[in-house]
C-alpha cells in the first residue's frame, strides 16, 4: 500500500497575487461575512519544517504533492523524486479558477494526477515532530481516526462553525446515525478514546449526528471517498468550488473525514495522537517548549488574532523548529 501526502500552500507575500485577490473580491463578493481575514493567508515562513518532518519521521511516504496557485518556495527542490509540484490549474476544473477558497482547493484534491488511493492531507501549519508509522494513519486499508461525537453551539459571527453545520447536514442526509454506530459499535466505543467515550455515550440518544470532535491535525483520506461524495452530493460540492472565497455557505474537507466516520470506513486511533496549538500571546513559550522537547508526534501551530507581535512570535516558533530540524530535507535545494 502506497501512502501519499498532500499539502496546500500560498505565498501571501506575492504582490501580484494580492492584487488579483483584491480584484476578484471587489468584483464577486457581495456577502460581507466572507472569511478573508489576514490570518487565513499570512506566511509563517516555516513550510520547510513541514517537509523536514516528513523527510525525517515519515520516510515511508511514497510522494508529497505540494499544491499552490503556482507559487514555488524559493528553497524547493523541484527535482526531488518524492515531490509532485501541482498548480490549481493542473487538477481543478477551469470554471473554479482562480480560487482563493481553501475549501474549494481541498474538495477537489482527488483530481490530482498520480495521487494514490491512500493519502494524508496536511495544512501548511501541521508538523511531524516525532517518528510515526504507516499504521498511525491506515490499518487494513482504512483511515485511522478518533470517532467521538460532539456538539458545537452555532456562532453567527464564526464562518467555520457555519461550515461545519453544512457538513453535518450532508452527513445526516446520507446516513442514519443509529445504524452507523450500531454497525460499528466497537469503533465508536473504544478504549483508545479514554474518557471522551462518555461524550459519545451521552449523545448517542440524539436522533441525528450533532457533530464530531474537532481534531485539527493531518487527516487520513481515501481518494475513493472524495469521488463518492462528489457522486452523491455534486451540487453541494460544486457550489462550494464555485465560491472564490471561503464563505458561510461552503462545505469543507472535514465532510470527507466525517463521511468516513459515518460510513464506518475507519480504524480507531488514540485521541491523543496529535496536539493543536492556537497560538496567542500567553501560550507561545509553551508551544516552543513542546516543539523542542518533541512532546507530541504531530502538532498544528494554528494562527489566531490574539498575537500582538507576529514577527516576534513567528521567529520564536521557527527557532524552536530549527533546533529539531537543523538539516535540510531532500525536498530542499
Amino acid at each position: 500500500m502506497k501512502i501519499d501526502v498532500v499539502i496546500i500552500w500560498v505565498d501571501a507575500n506575492d504582490v501580484e497575487w494580492r492584487k488579483e485577490k483584491a480584484k476578484w473580491k471587489n468584483e464577486n463578493i457581495l456577502d460581507s461575512k466572507v472569511d478573508d481575514s489576514e490570518k487565513r493567508y499570512r506566511d509563517w515562513e516555516n513550510l520547510k519544517y513541514v517537509f523536514r518532518g516528513i523527510d525525517k519521521f515519515m520516510p515511508w511516504v511514497n510522494k508529497v504533492h505540494l499544491v499552490t496557485c503556482g507559487h514555488i518556495p524559493e528553497w524547493l527542490n523541484l527535482e526531488c523524486s518524492k515531490l509532485n509540484f501541482v498548480k490549481h490549474s493542473d487538477y481543478m476544473p477551469q470554471k473554479y479558477l482562480p480560487t482563493f477558497n481553501s475549501n474549494a482547493i481541498e474538495l477537489n484534491l482527488h483530481r490530482i494526477n498520480e495521487l494514490e488511493e491512500h493519502f494524508i492531507y496536511f495544512n501548511d501549519d501541521m508538523f511531524t515532530i516525532k517518528k510515526v508509522e504507516e499504521k498511525d494513519f491506515f490499518v487494513n486499508g482504512m483511515p485511522c481516526e478518533s470517532a467521538i461525537l460532539n456538539i458545537i453551539t452555532p456562532s453567527f459571527d464564526n464562518v467555520v462553525s457555519k461550515i461545519w453545520f453544512n457538513d453535518w447536514a450532508v452527513i445526516n442526509r446520507n446516513f442514519d446515525k443509529t445504524t452507523s454506530i450500531k454497525e460499528n459499535i466497537s469503533k465508536w466505543i473504544n478504549v483508545k478514546y479514554g474518557k471522551e467515550v462518555l461524550r459519545t455515550l451521552m449523545l448517542m440518544q440524539w436522533k441525528n449526528f450533532s457533530g464530531f470532535k474537532f481534531t485539527h491535525i493531518p487527516t487520513s483520506m481515501l481518494k475513493s471517498t472524495l469521488n463518492e461524495v462528489w457522486t452523491k452530493e455534486y451540487d453541494v460540492l460544486d457550489k462550494t468550488s464555485l465560491n472564490k472565497f471561503r464563505s458561510p455557505e461552503n462545505n469543507s474537507q472535514y465532510l470527507i473525514k466525517d463521511w468516513q466516520l459515518a460510513k464506518g470506513t475507519f480504524y480507531p486511533r488514540n485521541v491523543n495522537f496529535g496536539k493543536v496549538f492556537n497560538v496567542n500571546n500567553e501560550n507561545i513559550n509553551s508551544v516552543c517548549e513542546s516543539i523542542v522537547k518533541q512532546k507530541y508526534k504531530m502538532i498544528c501551530v494554528n494562527d489566531t488574532d490574539d498575537i500582538d507581535d507576529f514577527e516576534k512570535t513567528k521567529n520564536m516558533i521557527n527557532s524552536a523548529f530549527d533546533k529539531i530540524f537543523p538539516e535540510k530535507s531532500c525536498f530542499e535545494r
